[in-house]
């Protein structure tokens, strides 16, 4: 598969099962996500991976910090707990925010962004799924101190990865023009 397919036909897989991620194919995620952009070259971002056991016992954390906020149903309980078993490898995207004088904080997030973006393109071209994920884990304190983040450090995402549960939708054709528009100089 070469580079323009697999940026214009991937698609977020969200029903990923085993075998696990090789290390041959972590190494070359991790290549793809430090080839984003990165000006300054201060490398905001890094990564961890939770695979095996670690997982469940992240989600017991998950279930621990949901619970400090509210009354879970059996259900609800038993759906958190489980999140991260969802994909063999979860990678959690970190950025680590500092002061500069010509990277404003917003850009070191859209770098670690970009390498999530490459990661999840590596992953289609390497035959796996892959789904990137934020929601309340994501801003949890609990969560980042479980994890060991720094107080200058943000979860940017959670990464799943594995092989495809399911068949793969199609990518609907969008209208370049909804998107795309000219600017002539004038204001308007």
């Amino acid at each position: 598969m070469d580079a323009i397919e697999a940026i214009t036909q991937r698609v977020s897989v969200a029903q990923l099962t085993g075998p696990d991620i090789t290390e041959v194919q972590k190494t070359t995620l991790f290549q793809a996500a430090l080839r984003a952009p990165d000006h300054g070259w201060i490398r905001p971002s890094r990564y961890l991976t939770i695979e095996g056991e670690a997982r469940a016992k992240l989600g017991e954390i998950f279930l621990q910090q949901q619970e400090a906020k509210q009354v879970l149903s059996d259900e609800k309980r038993e759906k958190t707990k489980r999140m991260l078993l969802r994909a063999p490898l979860v990678i959690v995207a970190v950025t680590r925010l500092v002061d500069h004088p010509k990277v404003p904080r917003e850009e070191q997030l859209l770098s670690t962004g970009s390498g999530v973006q490459n990661m999840l393109t590596a992953a289609y071209a390497m035959g796996l799924g892959s789904i990137w994920r934020t929601g309340d884990m994501a801003e949890c304190e609990g969560v980042k101190t479980a994890l060991g983040l720094m107080n200058n450090e943000v979860i940017t995402g959670f990464l799943y990865v594995g092989h495809a549960n399911t068949s793969l939708k199609s990518v609907p054709e969008m209208n370049i023009n909804e998107f795309v528009a000219p600017w002539t100089g004038e204001t308007i």
